[in-house]
């Protein structure tokens, strides 16, 4: 249906809003990072290792230099290095000058070990970073989320029109237990169990960033029967952190969609249609999920939204190359740039799901533009 003047103002004024709202976001994180000292300390601690390896170098036996000119050399190191890292600014003038760069992430990568976790190497670009990690959390984590509204989305609905039944019951215990322990602790579990005592699953993941590689090229080049060669290793590499993710998440999607149809279930429409004898699968895909379409639509679309970020403890666990262990590596290495291009692209990426929810809410009720 065509939008009226007063919907288009309304949805003006929400992309407005959230767009202040990512401004406001990169600027705390900087600040955060800057007025905390947070990144000075880092930077400096990297700074003291490099200066001490190369001191050792200087100073292996055989060497031409002299104790004053080995001194004058790791003095001039030290201070190219100070440079580098941008720790003869002041804090403020360090990181607000890469707010600009980060809305077109035209920021560079600062540390190997940032690279070293995607199995990339510097100079590299964070935007570059970002689309390497980008696919391989796709495939983890979202792909479990996908899954799970799969199956919750239907069920759900089946599942409150059944309310106080075995499958109900059986349901809210299913949700309470994986509520109860955190997706990390199940993933590491499940490295134990499948990959060492069972040995049917790998036991290190971090060759997924090979075969995946290998996948590319393969479709690149046309090569069909290579990437199917190479898919089945992709999918021996990725199928136990999906299924952890997908059995963690599951029972909290199915619970939620039971909690949005419980109230649309006891309405007087549904009891007639049962009334008139309708089967359960129509009167639950007719009067319930329909109804419904909104809230659960809601939490799909900002389910999907957040799963972007990655699980960064569960991916550390499973050593997974995606956002979530980019997220903890460049945390830990002080890199500035790389955490700001972090929280912009996930940021981002919610705030677009927030915008076109915002869209469809002013679509499918009218009530929202008064």
């Amino acid at each position: 249906m065509p939008l009226d003047r007063r919907s288009l103002r309304v949805i003006a004024f929400r992309g407005l809003t959230l767009t202040i709202i990512l401004f406001i976001i990169l600027l705390l994180t900087a600040v955060i990072m800057g007025a905390t000292g947070y990144d000075t300390i880092i930077l400096n601690a990297i700074i003291h290792e490099e200066v001490r390896a190369y001191r050792e170098e200087l100073s292996r036996p055989g060497s031409p230099h002299t104790p004053e000119e080995r001194e004058k050399m790791v003095k001039e190191y030290r201070e190219q290095l100070i440079s580098i890292y941008g720790l003869d600014k002041p804090w403020y003038l360090r990181t607000m000058s890469l707010i600009p760069k980060t809305l077109i992430l035209d920021l560079h990568v600062t540390h190997d070990e940032v690279a070293g976790v995607l199995g990339l190497r510097r100079p590299l670009k964070a935007g570059d970073a970002i689309a390497v990690a980008l696919p391989r959390t796709i495939l983890m984590i979202t792909l479990a989320y996908v899954l799970s509204a799969i199956i919750a989305i239907p069920l759900g609905p089946y599942i409150a029109y059944k309310r106080g039944s075995i499958l109900d019951k059986s349901v809210i215990t299913y949700a309470a237990i994986t509520n109860a322990f955190p997706v990390w602790w199940i993933a590491m579990l499940s490295v134990f169990l499948f990959g060492f005592y069972l040995g049917i699953a790998p036991s290190s993941y971090r060759p997924i960033i090979a075969h995946i590689s290998r996948f590319s090229d393969s479709l690149l080049s046309l090569d069909i029967p290579g990437a199917l060669t190479v898919l089945r290793d992709v999918l021996y590499f990725s199928y136990i952190p999906i299924l952890v993710v997908t059995f963690a998440v599951l029972g909290g999607w199915l619970y939620s969609a039971r909690a949005v149809a419980i109230r649309v279930v006891s309405e007087d429409y549904v009891m007639a249609a049962r009334a008139k004898g309708l089967s359960e699968g129509t009167v639950v895909r007719k009067y319930i999920i329909r109804v419904i379409a909104g809230p659960i639509l809601t939490f799909v679309i900002l389910g999907l939204a957040g799963s972007i970020g990655g699980f960064i403890i569960t991916e550390t666990v499973f050593d997974w190359p995606g956002m979530g262990l980019l997220y903890y590596v460049s945390i830990a290495a002080g890199d500035s740039p790389m955490v700001l291009a972090l929280v912009y692209v996930t940021t981002l990426v919610y705030l677009v799901a927030r915008f076109i929810l915002e869209i469809l809410y002013v679509i499918l009720d009218p009530r929202v533009k008064l």
